[in-house]
């Protein structure tokens, strides 16, 4: 029986490594490869280019949108960027097309701690070079987020996760003047949204006031009642108060300040707010993302003066 048994196994043995003689894997590098050939026949990227800049070893592939400010100097690791992006994984299981999130203000040198893929970063790097500068690059999952994928869900779960072994299809746009870009998001959201009638002010805040202009003046030194709410300028809300609040003005982020001053009591004031006139570069403690322009809405109650 005992020498059944063993004879039993050894032919398995055999079996399974004949079998894995005669099969033919491709290794991860091969298996990005065909998926990215694939991709872009099946969505008709030809004129993409293949990234050579480090002896044709990434296995990415490229298109230049724009190639941004080429008289400055190139962009290096210890350079702070702000960028903005869209990404979609190759199996359409993760979509991420929304550029008021999707933000990034560092340093280059910095991805890696901070989860984004490493092709990106050479991408940028090798390819991008220079701010201003927009592309297209498909990222092989090896440069991307490996084997292990990224992102919390279930397998069915669409934009949940990256899943493993995904090559990555992404824009991105390097900012080189964050005023201008600012003030591009924000007349682009008053003409998708009808918003004709808002006041632009030399600082670059646009706003609008509703209501009869016969209760006391907002000034630097007023404490205001108020609800308000708080926007991205994809109309997610960020923080919103239905019930009466309390502020002092100087303690109200800049755009804010300088929109209520134009305001009464009994008034409601819509403000779209620059990102330098709001939160600035980086992301806050209470979540709001890095250089975003915001749409805050006031009702004021009353306004009290205090010497």
């Amino acid at each position: 029986m005992k020498q059944t048994l063993f004879t039993f196994l050894f032919l398995i043995t055999i079996v399974i490594t004949s079998c894995r003689k005669n099969r033919v894997d491709p290794d991860i590098k091969q298996y990005d490869n065909e998926q990215i050939q694939a991709y872009i026949k099946t969505n008709g990227l030809s004129t993409m280019l293949r990234d050579t800049s480090d002896g044709d070893t990434t296995g990415m592939y490229y298109q230049i949108i724009d190639a941004g400010r080429t008289d400055s100097p190139r962009i290096e690791y210890s350079d702070r960027l702000a960028m903005v992006y869209t990404i979609r994984s190759f199996d359409g299981r993760y979509i991420s097309s929304d550029t008021i999130l999707n933000h990034y203000n560092g340093y280059l040198g910095q991805f890696a701690s901070l989860g984004l893929p490493g092709g990106l970063q050479s991408g940028i790097y090798n390819i991008l070079k220079y701010k201003g500068g927009s592309m297209r690059l498909l990222i092989p999952s090896r440069m991307a987020y490996g084997v292990n994928g990224f992102g919390s869900g279930s397998s069915g779960n669409v934009n949940g996760r990256i899943h493993g072994n995904q090559c990555l299809d992404y824009f991105v746009r390097i900012i080189d003047n964050q005023e201008v870009y600012d003030q591009l998001s924000i007349e682009k959201y008053k003409t998708t949204n009808g918003l004709n009638d808002y006041i632009k002010t030399a600082s670059g805040l646009h706003y609008k006031i509703t209501g009869l202009d016969t209760g006391d003046v907002v000034t630097q030194t007023s404490k205001i009642v108020t609800t308000y709410k708080l926007r991205y300028l994809n109309d997610n809300v960020v923080q919103e108060q239905t019930s009466d609040a309390t502020f002092m003005i100087d303690d109200l982020i800049k755009g804010a300040q300088e929109g209520l001053k134009y305001a009464r009591a009994g008034q409601s004031i819509s403000m779209l707010i620059p990102s330098r006139l709001g939160y600035g570069q980086a992301a806050t403690t209470n979540g709001i993302v890095g250089f975003s322009c915001l749409r805050f809405e006031f009702t004021i109650k009353s306004t009290t003066e205090l010497l």
